[in-house]
């Protein structure tokens, strides 16, 4: 990284913590030449790039100020909505399907670029790993998975002052996997499931075919779930469970203070009611203090925590796990009587990656550039779209939740798009009653910023004002 593009982060640090609000003046050149320790011409190019990105903009005769063009999506009604049967999976088949076509700009996507990981690097481990692969192994690690990848994955755990038992942990075919499980070890066809809303697809998915039904708690664009609504329907409910993401929530980038998450790990614990943490986009923080988990407040064993290295490290690896808690047992049994195992190369592959590899290096980068991608498109949607569309500056991830103004019908704005070679994901397809319709979900982190992109966001732009 070069001296600017370091200053640059420091500086998106200061804003993204609320170190430098909105509105107000950034370190003068000089001053930042001489705190930093760097020429005035890096400050000058760290702030040109920061003005890009539209984070500061300037004032003649008066310097850099924090910009304020970004608002703040509205708090969602906190209604408790009535128990909803599931049917999402014809409408998100019909966008996800546009996704396959290689000359559409995947702004719809749900991965990042395949670019940012160390395809290289993991193709190496993965040999190195087959080459001295014990033979008995292939049956020994069924079905928890590899004691090599476990044990880093505990060690990580242990780091984030988070301590599991090593019969804990069930290596799975990614993290949806994982999820799957838990919701079939802990939950009966017609029992209710409490949801976010929007929600990920996947999960609507997931209670769609085991014939569950949903219980929609509203999702804070800026605090995460709305703890009030979900004790009001704790009470009014015989919910059985509880399906969320804490950490940069997909689709709103929303997270949950830590205060929050030991209150709702609290709230579920008090009323015996399992919580599945769907933690995927954990790794992806901005800025230098990693996110607690739910997990990480988790005392009774009522939380079961999944995540995987897809959306970090090994997109093609599907390679994910659950640290079960109490209902261990139950994810074990699940395990054994549906895909058995996880690849075994692939687990070992990705065990001889994290031990020798430069994992947390790369996950430095990743940030990094997901920090980069996540300004590039701020501004570009500040430059194209109307004024009065709403969004929230995302602290991680690598997602945008947007509201557009009420008349948008986002799945008319959907084939609108794809008839230009551009995929979105419109707002119905992240809820369990196909609300959010003027609201879309785009991918900052599909692909490294070009003029290709910034020229999609403008063609997307055009076609909102035309509608």
């Amino acid at each position: 990284m070069k001296r600017y593009e370091k200053l640059a982060q420091d500086i998106r640090n200061l804003i993204h913590s609320g170190a430098l609000a909105s509105g107000e003046r950034v370190p003068s050149i000089r001053h930042a030449s001489k705190t930093y320790r760097v020429s005035p011409s890096t400050v000058y190019q760290a702030y040109f790039l920061l003005e890009n990105q539209g984070l500061i903009r300037s004032q003649p005769r008066s310097g850099y100020y924090v910009c304020n063009t970004l608002k703040r999506q509205p708090a969602l009604t906190r209604q408790v909505l009535s128990p909803t049967q599931v049917d999402v999976s014809e409408l998100v088949f019909s966008v996800l399907g546009s996704l396959s076509n290689p000359s559409i700009i995947p702004l719809g996507s749900a991965f990042p670029c395949p670019s940012f990981f160390p395809m290289t690097r993991l193709s190496q481990s993965l040999a190195k790993a087959s080459r001295e692969m014990d033979i008995h192994s292939l049956v020994s690690y069924l079905p928890e998975g590899s004691v090599a990848l476990r044990r880093q994955l505990l060690q990580r755990y242990a780091i984030a002052d988070v301590h599991l038992g090593h019969d804990e942990l069930v290596i799975t075919n990614g993290a949806l996997e994982a999820l799957n499980l838990s919701l079939q070890a802990v939950t009966e066809p017609g029992d209710l499931v409490a949801v976010e809303a929007p929600a990920f697809y996947a999960s609507l998915q997931a209670l769609e075919r085991l014939k569950l039904k949903a219980i929609a708690i509203p999702v804070d664009p800026v605090n995460g779930i709305d703890l009030p609504t979900m004790t009001e329907a704790l009470k009014k409910h015989p919910i059985k469970a509880g399906w969320f993401m804490s950490n940069f929530q997909n689709p709103t980038s929303a997270s949950m203070s830590d205060p929050k998450k030991q209150a709702l790990v609290a709230l579920f614990t008090k009323h015996k009611v399992p919580l599945i943490e769907d933690d995927v986009y954990q790794e992806l923080y901005f800025g230098n203090i990693p996110p607690k988990s739910l997990k990480s407040f988790d005392t009774d064993g009522y939380v079961l925590h999944c995540s995987s290295f897809s959306k970090c490290l090994a997109p093609g690896y599907r390679i994910g796990w659950c640290a079960a808690g109490k209902y261990s047992t139950k994810i074990h049994r699940l395990k054994l009587m549906t895909t058995l195992s996880s690849s075994i190369p692939a687990q070992l592959g990705i065990a001889n990656y994290l031990q020798y590899g430069g994992y947390d290096r790369h996950l430095r980068k990743l940030r990094d550039t997901l920090e980069l991608q996540h300004g590039y498109m701020t501004a570009a949607i500040d430059r194209y779209f109307p004024k009065n569309t709403r969004l929230l500056s995302a602290a991680g991830g690598y997602f945008l939740w947007i509201e557009l103004p009420e008349h948008i019908d986002s799945l008319q704005l959907f084939r609108a798009a794809l008839n230009k070679n551009i995929s979105i994901a419109p707002g119905p397809i992240f809820s369990a009653t196909q609300g959010f319709k003027n609201c879309i979900r785009l991918n900052y982190g599909c692909s490294t910023w070009t003029s290709k992109l910034e020229n999609a966001i403008k063609t997307l732009g055009t076609l909102i004002n035309e509608h």
